[in-house]
């Protein structure tokens, strides 16, 4: 992104907005053909308007937008769409109409007054519906497709228009976690197979720091923060992008907690290698405050202990756990009033904490295992007993 590279699309000073009221001002992008670029930010932040003036469909109000060195203002508008095509979010419901025809639709730069496809314009379009995975909607209903067909056809349409960039509103807006992960890959395998350069907006900070070369995170009348995903995420911007107060973001991850329990802890959790992450879910649901441990400082169960408990006792990594770790769990077994084994195997590293259940024995404290979110309700809430008490 940065250095002396020479780049495809650019904005120098880029100012956007609605009828001379700025929304946001001095936007300095640098985008390699071939490459990814998303906007991620709250809802409201402009992501929209910057796209829709990038794709000149809103009047900018300053700066200037550069395709391959030329301002696109110079282009006429046929020209422009055969450098740059558009998917925004809007649902369109064109009546009585094919697949196949909405995708020759992006062959409208191509074709004279009349619109008349030729056997050229006909092949563009059965290798647009080839790209997307679609060919065997060509001949169904548009408007009897589910969201994400839809949205593959959209595409194709956009990429029957052979742009060299494409602009995406939210593409993965009303679609299953199937269809995002299908949309993203095609995006994905266009840039990386045919140099295709996208520019999009996403909602989803996880999938989006996965595909993505580059990130702008948009707030307020400025851009937050450009950079490379990974210089995004370990730089603790994405908590002050959307204003976090309660819950928590994890960088490496992607993943979000909702805020932790207050209160006297109730639970201990004895826990590690991924086994006490959905326990610890289960009690935060159920607003039970809970302790947890002895988990190594790579456990895979240590980023949503931290977020969803103030008590976690933890050893260095690759170490075997010590008396001290195992006398600090100790005395948060002693305040609890019960014992969760998470499941986690024993082995000579974490033989402590096999030495923690044992203790919880002795104390008399009752110790659940596979343990069911109904069941802490029933445990922790009203103090019945469970079925699968030991």
């Amino acid at each position: 992104m940065k250095g002396s590279v020479m780049c495809y699309f650019q904005t120098e000073r880029l100012t956007v907005g609605y009828r001379g009221n700025i929304v946001i001002r001095d936007i300095d992008i640098k985008i390699e053909k071939g490459k990814i670029l998303t906007l991620i930010g709250p809802n409201g932040a402009g992501k929209s308007t910057v796209l829709r003036t990038i794709a000149g469909q809103l009047n900018k109000i300053g700066g200037v937008v550069l395709l391959d060195r030329r301002d696109i203002q110079s282009l006429g508008a046929k020209r422009l769409a055969r450098e740059l095509a558009v998917v925004l979010t809007e649902r369109v419901h064109p009546e009585l109409i094919t697949c196949w025809e909405v995708v020759a639709m992006g062959r409208y730069p191509y074709t004279g007054i009349r619109g008349t496809l030729m056997e050229a314009d006909k092949r563009s379009v059965e290798r647009a519906l080839e790209r997307v995975g679609a060919r065997e909607l060509a001949d169904q209903e548009f408007t009897s497709l589910s969201d994400g067909q839809r949205q593959r056809i959209m595409l194709a349409r956009a990429l029957c228009q052979e742009p060299q960039i494409l602009v995406l509103d939210e593409p993965t807006a009303y679609l299953d976690i199937f269809y995002k992960l299908e949309v993203l890959e095609i995006l994905q395998r266009m840039a990386r197979e045919e140099g295709l350069t996208v520019v999009m907006s996403l909602h989803e900070i996880d999938l989006a720091s996965k595909i993505s070369d580059s990130l702008i995170c948009v707030k307020g009348d400025t851009i937050e923060a450009y950079g490379s995903p990974e210089e995004i995420m370990e730089s603790g911007v994405i908590e002050k992008l959307y204003g976090l107060r309660e819950g928590s973001y994890h960088r490496l991850y992607g993943s979000v907690e909702l805020a932790r329990p207050e209160g006297e802890i109730q639970v201990f959790v004895v826990a590690g290698g991924g086994c006490g992450t959905k326990y610890y879910r289960m009690l935060q649901k159920q607003g039970i405050p809970f302790a947890t441990g002895i988990l190594f400082d790579n456990d895979i169960d240590l980023p949503s202990a931290v977020a969803l408990s103030e008590y976690v006792v933890t050893a260095p990594a690759f170490e075997s756990m010590t008396e001290e770790q195992y006398e600090c769990a100790a005395r948060q077994i002693k305040k609890v009033r019960a014992v969760i084994d998470a499941g986690t195997p024993v082995g000579s590293r974490n033989q402590l904490n096999g030495r923690l259940l044992k203790l919880a024995e002795e104390m008399g404290l009752p110790v659940y295992r596979g343990m069911r979110n109904d069941k802490l309700v029933g445990i922790f809430m009203h103090g019945k007993e469970a079925e699968n008490r030991k």
